[in-house]
């Protein structure tokens, strides 16, 4: 073993030496905590004898479990009949129920099921009800419930709002139903988990027993459920060493508590920090960007990356005029980078918004380079986008079939999946196309299949398809306004869990519809379909191809040569209701981390903004990163609260923020508890 411990650093060495007690690993970008975390395994099995029953190793993803797993096991002696337990919690949850669910009266013949049948379950629910409410939205809901260890009867105790009084009605039913079925849900897996463990104390001290020491990689990432289940996983020995970086928290719009590893020392007592705060991926220019932008979050335990490479090439300001002439730089660069023998896959660009793709993807098909998009569809694929080329689709050609049934209950008409197959038997019986029979069945001049209502609602939707047939017959300047306002699309998504994403990437391709009118006034709809269509029937080749992703799909990956486009406000960072500056910086941080030798940040002058070309201001992150000395740049040092935001007080219970403003090492908040206003520390309160 002591061959491998010298291939430590001395930070590396002391945490895989620690053995008792709990324990933070405060690992930065590109530190090595993997194998650090694989090696004190190893120690603990290998060298100091621990049986590997008595170790439990909890990650977030498979492919990390089993990266670790083939790493530790490497290292772990032949002595060793047996691997150690090494999943993710979710894995841990399903061997737990396996062996102890029939202590909730269910049978351990559970069946888990996935998010499709979940979803397929709800929407039968909501038919029941007769509740017509978003069914993605509806699932995001109940699993934030089951997360938060909130049964279906608080839920009904608690709603206010109307829509959320029709889920808790849902949620009811749903859990109900599934629990007749013996059906476990993901979320399950560790809400029943902590259920069991919480109401036996027998059993808790068993379990905990058993697993004698625990460790958990990513832990900044973990939510409320996942740290009350480790409390009770080390009830009785308190060897919990976890793994994390405060400064890559990047997920609490899914319900990640940064708290959790923020006041780890506080919840777990006699922590040991250590801090690994070598870098090996990254030059000196690139973590010197990044040290200097994370800097100006108040709310974080403070670390500062050394780079082990030492100096490199500056870190690179990419200034475009708008977002074609940013994607055709940007593919001119990597031509040459190509040209000079670089692998492709060693090439990336980052994006904070998904929308801002398109330009990307039109520049390097232009400019023949190959690419695969990463964590997501290429633009033209993407359901909201097929919705408006349908409809386009539909306005050039009525009698397209396949078309109209994507977009004829898009936004929802009260067209039932049963009134349709009635109109295109009828339609096929008549030897009509469906929209033909549809149109001469209003008129009288077909029998009437369908309901009074549907025909109201069906009246209304050909009125519109013919005023905006006339509407794409003349000058095509005012059409997508036009368009907008008849068929009112976005109301479809609005309501959805990606809702905003999907706006945006509707306003974006609004925009790139206008700015093709603008630059060809005679532009007819089908020749823009026409060009459409020989962008978004590209091949998509995944071997030897640069890497097109967001920002947080980014995360644990590196490349050689990075490029980062929307440096702009309101892009990166994102602004406006919900933002969280803190974690939009933390979002920066993980971005430039990414870059191993070559960094380019792009920004642009103007760029398509919900659906018009707007004049935009470079992002604050550039002056906050110590790259432009530029006085009218926002540079900003973060509250973890702003306005608007739900707080606690130990004495005055539960307020919301009016104002934040710094106060020596913290932050002073005027807090309305209730209509009693206060003045408070922000120590002196938690966030909800």
């Amino acid at each position: 073993m002591e061959h491998i411990l010298n291939e430590l650093n001395p930070s590396q060495r002391e945490a895989v030496e620690h053995i008792d007690g709990s324990m933070l690993i405060l690992a930065g970008a590109g530190s090595g905590k993997t194998k650090t975390l694989t090696t004190r395994l190893a120690y603990l099995v290998g060298e100091i004898g621990i049986d590997p029953a008595n170790t439990l190793t909890l990650t977030f993803t498979n492919k990390a479990a089993s990266e670790m797993r083939i790493r530790a096991t490497k290292l772990i002696s032949s002595r060793s009949s047996y691997p150690p337990l090494l999943c993710t919690f979710h894995k841990f949850g399903l061997l737990f129920l396996k062996f102890h669910i029939e202590k909730l009266g269910r049978k351990n013949t559970f069946v888990i099921i996935d998010s499709d049948d979940k979803k397929r379950l709800l929407r039968s629910i909501t038919k029941e009800l007769s509740i017509d409410l978003n069914i993605a939205f509806i699932a995001s809901e109940i699993s934030k419930y089951k997360n938060s260890l909130l049964t279906p009867e608080v839920v009904i105790e608690k709603a206010e709002l109307s829509d959320y009084k029709k889920i808790a009605k849902i949620y009811t039913r749903y859990q109900s139903n599934i629990e007749e079925n013996n059906l476990v849900d993901f979320d399950d897996l560790l809400m029943l988990t902590y259920k069991i463990l919480d109401d036996d104390k027998a059993l808790r001290k068993e379990v905990s027993n058993k697993y004698q020491y625990i460790m958990v990689d990513e832990y900044q990432d973990t939510n409320e459920l996942q740290f009350r289940l480790l409390e009770h996983l080390c009830s009785e020995h308190g060897n919990l060493c976890v793994v994390g970086d405060d400064d890559q928290s990047i997920y609490g719009w899914r319900g990640a508590n940064i708290r959790n590893i923020l006041e780890f020392s506080t919840y777990f007592k006699d922590t040991k920090t250590v801090k690994l705060e070598t870098n090996y991926r990254s030059t000196e220019p690139i973590l010197k960007a990044a040290n200097t932008l994370i800097e100006h979050n108040s709310t974080r335990l403070g670390k500062k990356l050394t780079s082990h490479k030492g100096t490199g090439e500056d870190v690179k300001l990419l200034h475009s005029l708008d977002e074609s002439m940013e994607a055709r730089a940007i593919a001119s660069k990597i031509q040459k980078l190509l040209q000079q023998g670089t692998d492709p896959d060693e090439i990336a660009v980052l994006y904070r918004i998904n929308a801002l793709s398109r330009s990307l993807e039109e520049g390097f098909i232009k400019e023949g380079l190959n690419f695969k998009l990463i964590g997501g569809m290429r633009f033209y694929e993407r359901a909201e986008i097929k919705d408006i080329i349908s409809y386009f689709r539909v306005l050039s050609n009525p009698h397209d079939d396949f078309s109209l049934l994507r977009i004829i209950n898009k936004p929802k008409r009260g067209i039932g999946k049963a009134s349709l197959e009635k109109l295109q038997k009828a339609a096929f019986d008549a030897k009509l196309s469906l929209y033909s029979y549809i149109e001469q069945s209003l008129k009288g001049s077909q029998p009437m299949v369908m309901s009074k209502k549907i025909a109201t609602s069906l009246t209304t939707f050909v009125e519109s398809i013919q005023l905006l047939q006339d509407a794409a017959k003349n000058a095509l300047g005012n059409f997508i306004t036009l368009f907008e306002e008849q068929i009112k699309l976005k109301d479809h998504y609005v309501g959805m869990v990606d809702g905003m994403d999907r706006i945006l990437n509707i306003d974006e391709f609004y925009g790139y519809f206008r700015d093709a009118v603008k630059k060809n006034p005679d532009l007819s709809l089908d020749e823009f379909l026409n060009d459409i269509s020989l962008q978004s029937d590209q091949d998509q080749i995944e071997e030897n191809a640069i890497t097109i992703m967001s920002v947080h799909a980014s995360k644990g990956l590196e490349f050689e040569h990075l490029f980062i486009i929307g440096l702009e406000e309101e892009f990166f960072p994102l602004l406006g209701e919900g933002c969280n500056m803190e974690e939009e910086r933390r979002l920066g941080y993980v971005a430039i981390t990414r870059a191993k030798s070559d960094l380019t940040l792009c920004y642009v002058d103007s760029r398509f903004y919900k659906g018009r070309r707007k004049m935009i201001d470079k992002s604050r992150f550039l002056g906050e990163s110590g790259l432009i000395q530029d006085t009218s740049l926002k540079i900003t040092k973060s509250s973890a609260f702003k306005k608007g935001d739900l707080v606690k007080h130990k004495i005055f219970g539960i307020g919301r923020v009016q104002a934040a403003n710094k106060s020596g090492h913290e932050y002073k908040l005027l807090i309305n508890f209730g209509g009693n206003k206060k003045e408070i520390l922000s120590s002196f309160v938690q966030s909800i």
